[in-house]
């Protein structure tokens, strides 16, 4: 046995640190155990513990350099394309975030940037095994997907436009023609400009290998039908499409050759011609007799599905581990007669129009939920919501205390409890995933502020790690933001609006989250000098969003945020004009904070609606 060798694992006890290992310090720590580690650390595949290993020493740096296949940049300004190629030359995934959250709710300019240009041209470059790319909330011009295609379009397999704009057809025409290995195109809430259908009628005609199409929730029309069905023909390992409005009578031919169809959402149901009565069922059964659902499907969600239309899901229902309701025309009682059936459901998507008693039955028959996301109406003045379709501390009840396995619970209320919420932390041990926002459709609350309640949830639910709480003025006290504060141990991201009295609260606050690296926060009283102390006590922190605070105007209090690695954006108040019905709104934008932790420093492409801050 070689003793220097054993010597030297010995001192360095397999962590490079302890000793002064000289090894260690010049990038190797020993023959046959550096192989052992080049074999078993391309295995890691989580990014936290990926981090952890390139820490130890040079050589396993290096090995994580080298081997790393997958990473997520959480904002495109915190780093260059070059430095991430320098890093990581072997990606093989890639995904890319852009404009802040904030910007799927109208709150950011749609100037503010984010585009995708830069970073593909470095892929283009530098990163010839990219097989798959995720960029969501980011500009996206047609001659960048002409270059991806052009560059990698042999190898792409996935491709993921998610939230983004800017592109047309043209562009997805480039990728449809030249990557023809694509298993997974995705275009969920993007918008872009559709000249015509001619790039759906290249990816059937090319690929026989696509496992996803998604281009749910856009305004995509001028598909032809016969395409789609000429996906299912061509595509055997074909398990989820998600489309955009198409009445479910022209899709007949799309089930029928669909067999490997898991998932489908998307289609509508015409609307029917009579207009009372049982004769209603009668003549939608009647149309919608022949179509027929693929005998694996198990993740369903129809648009302006009606009680008339309803008897034509029933038999999938029972199978259904995913149900998305929020396109649904569907009462409280519908929700219920519909949920009954729905035994084995994991995960469901509706409007607060479910009701309390709609939860109520989600508790009952549904006890395996475990993603459960209420969504308030588009309008609550439109006529589709139902007398009885609020949400309040009763349904929450109901579900913390029937559904145990329950991970993530998104939910607008009309009303809570503190007694509420302490059931979620009595009952909800699994949860990893909180959010709620409080409406003010009703003047008078039941049980404000919600302290306590905030304490019970924070301290029952040991695993939470996203945690969004919007109230409105007087649901949360300075001493409620303390204990969000002091028992938040392991949440990483937080959305708070509308809490706290005053500055002691924040500062309070701040002592404590010791993990939390995003923080976003709406309609809080609380002064840039606050702000900008609260921003350097969260000593994990990597982003902060603010809008609604007490602006001085120039951001003057915010400078004992400066620091090194730390950029500082400011968005000055502003009136939006919004077009609605031939009528033009006036949209009032309060001022906003964006900072954030970058390597590439201050950014070169502010509009003139973004002002940058002081910089080291």
């Amino acid at each position: 046995m070689d003793k220097g060798g054993e010597n030297k694992r010995s001192r360095s006890n397999g962590y490079g640190g302890e000793g002064g290992d000289t090894s260690t310090a010049s990038g190797g720590t020993g023959g046959v155990y550096d192989t052992v580690w080049e074999c078993v650390i391309p295995y890691v595949t989580e990014a936290r513990d990926r981090h952890a290993i390139s820490l130890v020493c040079k050589a396993w740096y290096e090995i994580d350099r080298i081997t790393r296949k997958g990473i997520t940049v959480a904002l495109c300004y915190s780093a260059t394309p070059q430095r991430l190629s320098r890093r990581f030359p072997h990606l093989e995934s890639l995904k890319l975030k852009g404009k802040p959250r904030s910007a799927m709710f109208n709150l950011i300019p749609e100037d503010w940037g984010g585009f995708v240009t830069p970073w593909l041209q470095e892929i283009a470059r530098s990163f010839g095994r990219m097989k798959a790319l995720h960029f969501r909330r980011m500009i996206v011009k047609d001659s960048d997907l002409q270059l991806l295609a052009s560059s990698n379009g042999k190898i792409l397999e996935v491709l993921k436009l998610d939230k983004c704009s800017g592109f047309s057809t043209d562009g997805l025409l480039y990728v449809t023609r030249l990557c023809r290995n694509l298993k997974n195109l995705f275009m969920e809430e993007s918008t872009f400009d559709e000249k015509d259908g001619e790039w759906m009628h290249e990816l059937a005609e090319n690929n026989t290998v696509l496992e996803s199409l998604n281009f749910y929730a856009t305004d995509i029309s001028k598909v032809q039908p016969g395409d789609l069905e000429l996906i299912a023909r061509r595509c055997p390992s074909l398990v989820s499409m998600k489309i955009s409005y198409y009445d479910l009578l022209d899709l007949i031919g799309f089930f029928r050759n669909a067999a490997s169809l898991e998932e489908f959402a998307g289609g509508y149901f015409r609307e029917p011609v009579l207009y009372h009565g049982e004769e209603i069922i009668d003549e939608q059964l009647e149309r919608y007799a022949n179509v027929v659902f693929p005998p694996r499907l198990s993740k369903l969600g129809l648009a302006f599905l009606g009680k008339a239309e309803m008897p034509i899901v029933y038999p999938v229902a029972s199978r259904l581990k995913k149900l998305d309701l929020l396109f649904a025309m569907l009462d409280t009682e519908s929700h219920c007669q519909l949920l009954q059936r729905c035994p084995n459901l994991e995960i469901l998507e509706a409007r607060n129009v479910i009701g309390d008693r709609g939860l109520e039955t989600v508790s009952t028959f549904c006890e395996g939920i475990q993603r459960l996301r209420i969504e308030r109406g588009a309008d609550e003045n439109d006529g589709m919501e139902d007398l009885e379709g609020i949400v309040t501390q009763r349904g929450l009840m109901a579900v913390a205390k029937g559904c145990r396995k329950l991970e993530y619970f998104a939910v607008y209320v009309s009303d809570i409890t503190n007694e509420s919420l302490a059931y979620i932390g009595r009952y909800s041990k699994e949860l990893n995933d909180f959010r709620l926002v409080l409406l003010e459709r009703q003047e008078r609350m039941t049980d404000l502020p919600l302290d306590n309640g905030v304490r019970e949830l924070l301290t029952g639910c040991h695993k939470l790690e996203r945690f969004a709480l919007y109230l409105r003025p007087g649901g949360l006290t300075d001493l409620g933001l303390s204990y969000i504060g002091q028992y938040s141990n392991n949440i990483k991201w937080m959305l708070l609006g509308f809490v706290g009295e005053s500055d002691n609260g924040l500062l309070n606050f701040s002592i404590g989250c010791p993990k939390l690296q995003k923080l976003e926060m709406r309609g809080c009283s609380f002064t840039e000098h606050a702000i900008a102390m609260a921003a350097l006590q969260l000593s994990s922190m990597r982003y902060l969003w603010v809008q609604g605070y007490l602006a001085s105007g120039d951001g003057r209090y915010l400078s004992p945020m400066i620091r090194p690695f730390w950029n500082i954006e400011l968005i000055p108040a502003r009136r939006d004009i919004i077009k609605n019905n031939g009528n033009e709104d006036l949209i009032d934008h309060p001022a906003h904070i964006l900072a954030y932790y970058s390597l590439a420093g201050p950014r070169s492409d502010f509009p003139a609606t973004v002002r940058p801050y002081g910089s080291v």
